[in-house]
Formats: structure tokens, sequence, C-alpha cells
């Protein structure tokens, strides 16, 4: 196995080439309400998402970090289907790799086991720190607090969903300091507790910063603009169940989460004008006109299959003709 050096201030050590860097924190966990499985991470490094989480429905979720051993996501999971506990499968991929003294790894599993491991070599400040199903671990961080801080976070909101946990988590870190060379790139990751005939419905969230200055700021953002587009999907299921009250409820909801977002006032407009309520309607018609004309074509579009259920004087009305 070939070696090559890596110098850190105050630090000068080997390690193999092939083992990509993910100095980071996280957190894994199980929702004890819902059952979901998660894991959310934030580093300063490049598209963090894509090497330290990993989760299955129906069988737990990994973090692997510090000198990432990327084969611990799959395998870890693998190890949980195979009848091992989170603690179990911990100790069998660190007990096999000859990197363990770099390795930070934490696996939380369907039940609700957690096992967590910080190698003796990983970049101080480096800990973790575990709770009632889940784990938060970090590495290079400015301050010893970070860990504890992501799991007094992840505790304290446990009135609001599951992803808002997980963020709260993070948000605990950064306020003790987190990452010592700051952020760049952060992700969430929730899949469901019981695994359905449906893989493609089994991931609840799949979020991912991958290169940004305020990367959980804008993790916030994302998850901001996620819960507003639930609505606005189930606003459009309401509108092909003909439901234009619920629609109008649901479109509105989310408009008002993300107002800057003119397709949602778009929308919230034409289940106004299906529900009769032309003159709610026509102002928003007006807004999103006014800024991409593209919409009146659209509005032509979905009148000829009747998702936009007008008459013609209601209609010419709203395009302004």
């Amino acid at each position: 196995m070939k070696y090559f050096l890596i110098l850190f201030p105050a630090l000068l050590f080997a390690q193999p080439t092939q083992d990509p860097f993910a100095h980071t924190f996280s957190i894994v966990a199980r929702d004890s309400v819902t059952g979901d499985l998660g894991v959310a991470v934030q580093s300063h490094w490049f598209s963090v998402g894509s090497v330290v989480a990993w989760a299955e429905a129906g069988v737990g979720a990994v973090a692997t970090q510090s000198f990432v051993n990327v084969s611990f996501g799959t395998r870890g999971l693998e190890l949980l289907k195979q009848g091992l506990n989170a603690s179990e499968a911990v100790e069998k991929l660190i007990s096999e790799d000859e990197g363990r003294d770099y390795r930070q790894l934490a696996i939380v599993d369907v039940n609700g086991n957690v096992g967590t491991y910080t190698g003796a070599k990983c970049v101080n400040h480096a800990g973790s720190a575990m709770g009632k199903g889940f784990s938060t671990q970090a590495n290079m961080m400015l301050s010893h607090r970070v860990w504890g801080d992501m799991a007094r976070g992840f505790e304290q909101s446990k009135n609001e969903p599951f992803a808002e946990r997980l963020m709260a988590a993070l948000r605990g870190a950064q306020a003790s300091g987190g990452d010592i060379r700051g952020q760049q790139s952060a992700a969430i990751l929730i899949v469901k507790g019981k695994k359905s005939d449906k893989p493609w419905a089994d991931k609840v969230l799949d979020l991912r910063v991958e290169d940004h200055p305020n990367a959980i700021a804008e993790m916030e953002r994302l998850l901001t603009v996620h819960r507003a587009y639930e609505m606005m999907n189930a606003g459009d299921l309401a509108i092909e169940k003909g439901d234009m009250d619920e629609a109008v409820k649901l479109y509105g909801g989310a408009m008002q989460s993300f107002p800057e977002n003119i397709e949602m006032k778009y929308w919230t407009a034409v289940s106004l004008a299906n529900g009769g309520k032309l003159q709610e309607a026509l102002p928003l018609f007006k807004f999103v006109f006014d800024r991409d004309r593209n919409w009146v074509e659209m509005s032509h579009r979905i009148r000829i299959n009747k998702l936009l259920n007008v008459s013609d004087a209601d209609f010419t009305e709203i395009i302004g003709d």
C-alpha cells in the first residue's frame, strides 16, 4: 500500500492515498415518532454527503468520516441486514480496518440501537455523544463542545419534525464553533423505518449543499423550500381530485412560506379561479404574467386539459387579451 504525507498545522503523519477526507460533524438518528432513519452532516470539504451519509429504509443509517473508509457505508448497512445490531456492525468494521486509528464511524439501526467509534489519531477536537436512538460525532472541530451541543440541539427540538431536529443538531454544532476550517458542504438523508415494496417512496428526504460558504444556512433554506413543495405536491393531488378548496389552502400555504416563487403564486391563482374566486385570482395572475410571459402560454395549454377550468370570458380577463 502506498502512503503520502499530509501536512496540517502542527500535524504530520502518513495516510493511505485512497481514503478521501471528510473532517466533519454529523448525526445519525432514528425518529422515535415515525421510525424514520436519518443522517445529517456538514464539513469544510466539497460534496460531503456523497461520501459520509448512507441510509436504507428498514435497515439503518451510517456516517463514515475523518479519513473516510467509504465502504463502511454499504458494508455497514449490509451487516445490519445480516442481523448485527449497530454496535456490533461498528465493532466488526473497525476491527477489520488497518486504518482504524484515523476513522470515525457511527451507525443507528432500525431498532434505535447506536454504535460509534472515534480513532485515536482523529484530528482534535474529536469525539462523540450518544443518546436514545442517536449519536453525534465530530473531528477537527474548533471546540470540544461541538458534539455535545449537537446532541442537545437534537434532544431539545423533540417537538419538531425529524428533519428539523437533524437541522437543529447541525446548528448546535456550528454555534459551538463547528469545523475549525469553516463551512462548505452539508447533507440530510432520511429514509423510512419500514421498507415497502415501493422503493421510490422509501426515501423521505435527500438534500445536499455541495459548495457554499454558509452551508448550514443554505441547508435550512432548502429545507424550507422542500416543505413548500410538499404542500405544492399535495395541492396538485387535490386538483386531480377536484377539491379546489383544499388546493387553494395547500398552494396558499406554500406561497406564504416561499413568497418569491412565482410558480407557487401561479398555481394558487389557478386553484382560486377554478373555485370561482376569480377576483382573488386576478392579482396573482397579473403578478406572475408581469414577470414572465411564458405563464400566459402555460395558461392556454392547461386550459385545454381543463386544469384551468374557467369560462371564455373569465379566461380573457385572466390573460388580459
